[in-house]
């Protein structure tokens, strides 16, 4: 078991280290070596500092090597019984345990001696030890390995501005060629993604599907090793050990809670490049959606109907992923439906470990007897309750109810040639529109939501906008008609309530923030143009086009889940919303805007959007972003439901009302 050092250890590490270095069965720890690199560091001894620093690495992967083989072999020698008691539970429980205990110890040595520092484990995390790695080898001059180790720790940290110099001085330094600039941390099954979708880029597709195929092995072979690595001791965060004072089914299950937890994250874990906070957007299914694609293009439509079904294992009722399967079955002129879920290999590689990657961390809790069925593995799984599961779990689709007379469907998400959208109309009345127009006349100020910047987007056009609760004050005041301040905050209302049916979430949807918005060509400013009114974008995410991702990361409102636009006039030239591919180029659906027209979208990387050029006239929207999180509910909506509360049930206000400053957009 992992624990805090004792002090009659501390000095034990060194003496092993000196003594012992070679031993069998004996690993010198990695914190150590680390740490008397960095001391040869600052002492100049930089022969010491390589030989210490590659050992650092190499125990450390040894170490995390061992663990993963070690529990992975311990389950399989005392797996859990099916015929399930307590006491066959708990004793399968302790032998594993003590199965791993000897097997690790056999190999690296006493276990505690490979306890390492949360702060060694971070560095190590970021890739520190190459930073010294570069700087040591530079100093021996061994340039090939120097940018070896300085291309490894850019990776990481991209925004080293020393580290990239270095790297460009290396390129041109005699010596070093094309193929020292490895990444030798790299992680096997994104190597092979990134290579794959290269190759399918250029159309190479009989190429991208033996790269994609190679990337899922070896992204399967990551995820188990990542989930064995979570089979060990727990941290219990915000426990009070000493005050711990539970049974031993409490105990039992509060491990495996932790268990499960950390076993979800390897999902965000594998899907995270070197250097990002945040995953790849939906990185497992878009191997099968690539897959699909590459398939039919080399003619083999067996395939790419298996792995358009098992991409909508993830998104079911995906429609263009839905479309496809049907034209393969057509195609081939048989359904092979049935025999493709009767095939074992293929169900156990493709569908199992995926359904237990999206679906068994809910499927489990939703048991939550954690000590009577916990060896719940994917290879046991069976397709029917897993499929009925699926129905049961409220996998996000769309098509639900419109709620209002008159609200009409224009366009779904297929016709919008993309996931998770919809356009509607008549959402609201010509005479609504006109009220709100005026309103926006009234109440709305140049550069809100902006610090006051007249034009945040572009420089030619300006820009203006204002809440819902600075309406309600205008019309507390009198300088606007409390109906139309009281149209603006029930409009926003019906836009939410048609957005959280129509896309059938099971939660209810808030408002993130809502914004009376118009923008205005400026005359004398048109003339050639070639930019547009709001560039690309996503709502949750930073859009990222050359790397064709979406970082869901601050500055990012990354608690957005939800966003709409709902259109208040069409009598202006340009200003049409688009959707484009995660290159911020390619335009897949235009909507050009009227009066009652709204368009309706999730707000991460599957759905950038931006607006063409206002070349003429006045465009005004109210433009809602929401969240299915009430932590991040928009204050300035909660004191709004206040005020409307209160005037309708004819309170006596005060001097005036209390404003916080708004969530700036």
């Amino acid at each position: 078991m992992d624990g805090n050092l004792l002090p009659t250890l501390i000095f034990l590490p060194v003496l092993l280290s000196a003594v012992l270095p070679s031993s069998a069965g004996v690993l010198e720890p990695y914190d150590l070596l680390y740490d008397n690199a960095v001391e040869a560091f600052y002492s100049a001894d930089y022969e010491s500092v390589v030989r210490y620093m590659e050992g650092a690495l190499s125990s450390n992967r040894h170490v995390r090597a061992t663990r993963v083989q070690c529990r992975l072999r311990c389950q399989d020698q005392h797996p859990f019984d099916e015929s399930f008691s307590d006491l066959r539970f708990f004793d399968s429980v302790l032998r594993r345990a003590a199965c791993m205990n000897k097997c690790i110890e056999a190999k690296v040595g006493t276990q505690s001696l490979h306890k390492v520092s949360e702060d060694v484990v971070q560095d190590f995390n970021r890739r520190i030890p190459y930073n010294y790695l570069q700087q040591a080898y530079q100093k021996l001059q061994r340039p090939d390995k120097a940018a070896e180790a300085a291309h490894t720790y850019f990776q990481a940290n991209p925004e080293h501005v020393e580290m990239g110099r270095d790297l460009e001085q290396y390129k041109n330094l005699q010596g070093v060629e094309e193929t020292h600039f490895v990444d030798r941390e790299a992680r096997p099954h994104q190597r092979s993604f990134t290579a794959a979708v290269q190759l399918y880029d250029k159309g190479e597709y009989e190429g991208a599907i033996a790269l994609f195929e190679e990337a899922l092995v070896k992204y399967y072979r990551a995820d188990v090793d990542c989930r064995a690595l979570c089979q060990g001791p727990q941290k219990f965060e915000g426990q009070d050990h000493l005050r711990y004072r539970y049974s031993l089914y409490e105990v039992v299950s509060d491990h495996f809670t932790q268990v499960l937890h950390c076993e979800h994250e390897c999902v965000r874990d594998l899907a995270t490049r070197p250097g990002r906070l945040s995953p790849m957007e939906n990185y497992l299914p878009l191997h099968y959606d690539y897959l699909q694609f590459a398939y039919f293009k080399a003619g083999r439509l067996e395939e790419a109907l298996q792995c358009a079904l098992t991409y909508l294992l993830f998104h079911k009722g995906e429609e263009f992923m839905e479309e496809n399967a049907d034209y393969y079955r057509e195609e081939l002129g048989h359904d092979p439906m049935n025999e493709f879920m009767s095939v074992p290999g293929y169900v156990t590689a493709r569908i199992c470990r995926l359904v237990h990657d999206r679906a068994v961390i809910i499927y489990f809790g939703l048991c939550l007897s954690l000590y009577v069925k916990m060896e719940v593995l994917p290879m046991k799984l069976k397709i029917p309750p897993l499929a009925a599961f699926f129905q049961c779990c409220a996998v996000i689709c769309a098509g639900g109810p419109l709620l209002y007379e008159g609200v009409q469907l224009v366009q779904n998400s297929a016709a919008l040639n993309g996931t998770q959208r919809v356009l509607l109309d008549h959402v609201i009345s010509e005479e609504e529109c006109a009220e709100l127009r005026q309103l926006a006349h009234t109440v709305t100020m140049a550069g809100d939501g902006y610090k006051g910047r007249m034009s945040p987007h572009t420089p030619n056009e300006r820009f203006e906008g204002a809440s819902v609760l600075k309406t309600l004050q205008h019309g507390f005041e009198g300088r606007v008609p409390m109906r139309s301040a009281r149209l603006f905050y029930e409009t926003s209302e019906r836009a939410r309530r048609i957005i959280e049916s129509y896309f059938v979430l099971n939660s209810t949807l808030h408002f993130s923030y809502t914004h009376l918005v118009c923008r205005t060509a400026i005359k004398g400013q048109q003339d050639h143009r070639n930019d547009l009114s709001h560039p690309i974008h996503a709502d949750n995410c930073l859009l990222d086009p050359d790397a064709n991702e979406c970082w869901k990361e601050p500055p990012a409102y990354t608690n957005r889940d939800y966003s709409a636009l709902l259109y208040l006039n069409g009598d202006f030239e340009g200003g049409e919303f688009i959707f484009t591919e995660m290159d911020a180029k390619t335009v897949t659906a235009s909507v050009k805007p009227k009066c009652g027209r709204m368009v309706g979208f999730s707000s991460g990387g599957e759905n950038p959007h931006g607006v063409k050029a206002v070349t003429s006239g006045q465009r005004c929207a109210v433009a809602l972003w929401f969240t299915l999180n009430p932590l991040y509910r928009e204050l300035e909506r909660l004191q709004a439901d206040e005020v409307v509360q209160a005037l309708d049930t004819q309170h006596v206000f005060g001097q005036g009302l209390n404003i916080n400053p708004k969530d700036e957009l």
